[in-house]
């Protein structure tokens, strides 16, 4: 049996023996000869523009699958329905229309898929009725676990097409406790393939992750390649002997080239990565032989490391009978590895978020510590340096950040001998690191004053947000004023009760928000307090939306804050939320793309450091973005003419214009309209399986509003990348 390195504290007896060997086999497929098994048709069109051929089945064992990739080209996949045989007898793309050629890129390999399954632990002090799977404070590395590749023993295959896409279900798939199917789905104009082993588990308290790829026992490619941390691309011959081996890269891709081609190979962009304090690169992709030890053949992909990235590691939750989609993406390019790779990166926009006119981007909770690194630097004397995340950001086209000062780090509670000269330096060196690019607001997340709480409830953590720089402590002995002046800061605050916090952000137009609601130390929040005064005041935005916990069975992200959106929304009050990351220091090395998002605001400019920033709090507390992982941006959202944030009067007929413009870049999914009454929420789906990649369309609809009290929509494309507005509010007028 192989163990990943965080599992092999656990020790199976040794009567397992070479019945465990046998049981951890992989999506390799079953050793047995056989006929042919036969290809199931009912579920598919020819309309969805992908070609099912059978004819040569009988004669040949393969099913063919060809799609139209661009001009002149034509994508085309052989699966080899015969049991026993390599699943994909080629990868190929047919270039030319008349004497056409067919340019073979990978041939005779297998789709593998590795599972490495833990346990899942119930957090402490939940409220009553919160799934055991709604964690962050866990680690499934640290307790007994255990790896397996994925068999396919081939039974049943069926097609099924739906839009302009079609799939290719492959049954059966079995990886320890887990059972399901293979699906490969490819997509009309599109030169991704994808490849997702689709499993579910009847086990209770279940936590995993998973590797992907491809693998040979004669490999039909020469190199390797990938963007080095440093941003180099770097090609490496193929080594027919090394075992496997993993690689730090950036734009989480490896490319397998040959002669005839290339194949990329990378994970969906954001759901892959289960959510981190830290964003260090842990070697997303590896090669060679022996992967994990369970498999001896050659090959290449995508994995996950099991630790690394913070103290808890919470990996992906599988509630039982939940199908657990572990995907992988593959694009064909009849060009060489760089070439492959520039049109990989056209899917995250190169891991940048596109300028849209009349918004910028804003991006919350970063917890960098960059006061305490200032004064040290500082205190040693020298030349200032530039943090790397300054590059980092401008380079992702990322132009207001919000920082979380002073979380685990400086003296957030000091009465003020230390605490104000910390703010004197969070301050300097946000007006230092800002420039007309780059806006640095300073912030902190708190967990005092706002909230309820009592045995087994913490009171939870909140962001705090001026806009501009305030001076204020987290102490106030009897006695002492509120606010008071200072020769050089100006007005100081001391905030000693909830009474106090809720003057001074009414004083200085601040605004606060449930930082990870529902989740980590705000298990209880905003729920608790939904109905006290300083929740409901227009100072208290709402809450946050991070992709927390991780579900590879629910085609969104971050499903727990936009149920926390509607239930909000449903309560009364014009509520909010904004994407925040929550991440700790960053490096020019990290995968920070996969963990990101960005929030869009209807704001024209960068404010100046000096001018103070109160446009971005307007914009936030007024409704005024969306937000989204970058791949899916909602370039308008009106509904009867008005946009997020504002209130349309809805008349007697209650079925306002709705319009919704949409620009991506991976095929998409679906949208949702989502409105609510007061009570409960009402959705309606919009199938886009009709689009292909890099699109744009304005969708015009007509939803029954009566007696709705908002609106709000989604969208999602096919690897889980999503976008979202705020709701606009509905009133009803009298006849």
């Amino acid at each position: 049996m192989g163990f990943s390195t965080a599992c092999r504290r656990f020790r199976f007896p040794l009567a397992f023996g070479m019945v465990g060997l046998l049981a951890a086999s992989s999506l390799a497929r079953d050793a047995r000869t056989a006929e042919v098994v036969p290809v199931d048709l009912r579920d598919y069109r020819p309309e969805c523009g992908v070609a099912i051929t059978t004819d040569e089945q009988a004669k040949t064992g393969q099913l063919k699958v060809e799609w139209p990739l661009a001009t002149g080209e034509t994508g085309q996949l052989l699966i080899d329905t015969r049991p026993g045989k390599p699943l994909l007898a080629s990868m190929g793309i047919v270039i030319g229309d008349e004497n056409a050629a067919l340019a073979t890129l990978l041939k005779d390999v297998d789709p593998v898929t590795f599972v490495t399954v833990g346990s899942r632990k119930s957090p402490p002090d939940r409220p009553p009725g919160m799934s055991v799977f709604n964690v962050f404070f866990d680690n499934p590395a640290k307790r007994p676990c255990q790896s397996y590749r994925a068999q396919l023993d081939l039974k049943q295959i069926r097609v099924v097409s739906q839009g302009q896409r079609a799939t290719v279900i492959l049954n059966d798939v079995t990886a320890g406790p887990f059972t399901g199917a293979l699906h490969v789905t490819v997509y009309r104009g599109s030169r991704l393939i994808n490849v997702e082993t689709v499993l579910s588990t009847k086990e209770e308290d279940r936590a995993y992750l998973y590797d992907a790829g491809l693998a040979s026992e004669e490999p039909s490619w020469s190199r390797f390649a990938w963007i080095d941390t440093e941003g180099k691309l770097t090609h490496h011959d193929l080594d027919k002997q090394a075992n496997d081996q993993p690689a730090a890269v950036r734009h989480r891709a490896i490319i397998a080239e040959s002669d005839r081609g290339s194949v990329a190979c990378f994970p969906p962009p954001h759901r892959f990565f289960t959510p981190r304090d830290f964003t260090d690169n842990l070697q997303n992709v590896w090669r060679g032989r022996n992967h994990r030890g369970l498999d001896e053949r050659l090959g290449f992909g995508i994995r996950q490391a099991e630790t690394g990235g913070g103290n808890y590691v919470p990996w992906f939750n599988a509630p039982p009978g939940t199908a657990q989609h572990m995907g992988v993406f593959y694009l064909l390019s009849p060009k060489n590895a760089e070439e492959a790779l520039r049109e990989t990166l056209r899917y995250t926009h190169g891991d940048r978020f596109p300028e849209i006119p009349g918004h910028t981007t804003f991006t919350s909770h970063y917890h960098m510590a960059i006061t305490m690194a200032a004064m040290k630097e500082a205190a040693q004397g020298g030349p200032r340096t530039i943090p790397d995340f300054v590059g980092m950001f401008k380079a992702m086209n990322v132009q207001l950040v919000h920082l979380a000062e002073f979380h685990g780090d400086g003296h957030q509670k000091d009465p003020g001998p230390l605490r104000l000269p910390e703010l004197d330096a969070m301050f300097a060196e946000c007006r230092r690191l800002s420039d007309p690019e780059l806006l640095i607001m300073p912030g902190e997340e708190v967990d005092t004053f706002l909230g309820i709480s009592g045995p087994g409830q913490h009171s939870g953590h909140w962001m705090s947000f001026f806009p501009k720089p305030v001076y204020w402590t987290m102490k106030r002995a009897p006695g002492e004023p509120f606010a008071e002046e200072d020769p050089l800061r100006g007005t100081v605050y001391r905030v000693g009760s909830r009474e106090d916090m809720a003057r001074l952000l009414e004083r200085e137009h601040g605004l606060v928000w449930t930082a990870h609601p529902r989740i980590k130390a705000s298990n209880w929040a905003p729920d608790a307090f939904r109905n006290e005064d300083y929740f409901r005041a227009d100072t208290w935005l709402g809450g946050a939306w991070k992709a927390m916990p991780a579900d590879l069975s629910n085609p969104r992200l971050g499903q727990r804050s936009l149920d926390l959106l509607d239930d909000m929304a449903n309560w009364g009050p014009k509520k909010q939320v904004i994407g925040e990351v929550d991440v700790f220091k960053l490096d020019h090395t990290h995968e920070l793309y996969g963990h990101m998002n960005i929030n869009y605001l209807r704001l024209d400019r960068i404010p100046r450091f000096e001018e103070g920033w109160q446009p971005v709090l307007d914009a936030i507390r007024g409704g005024r973005f969306f937000v989204t992982t970058g791949e899916v941006l909602l370039l308008d959202f009106k509904v009867g003419g008005k946009a997020s944030g504002e209130t349309l009067d809805l008349k007697p007929s209650s079925t306002p214009e709705t319009r919704v413009t949409l620009e991506w870049t991976f095929p998409l999914a679906f949208a949702e309209l989502v409105s609510g009454d007061g009570t409960k929420v009402v959705r309606q789906r919009i199938d886009l399986t009709d689009t292909e990649p890099f699109g744009h369309r304005t969708l015009t609809l007509e939803p029954e509003l009566a007696g709705r009290t908002w609106i709000r929509v989604e969208a999602w494309d096919v690897a889980g990348n999503g976008t979202f507005s705020s709701p606009v509010w509905l009133k009803k007028i009298k006849p």
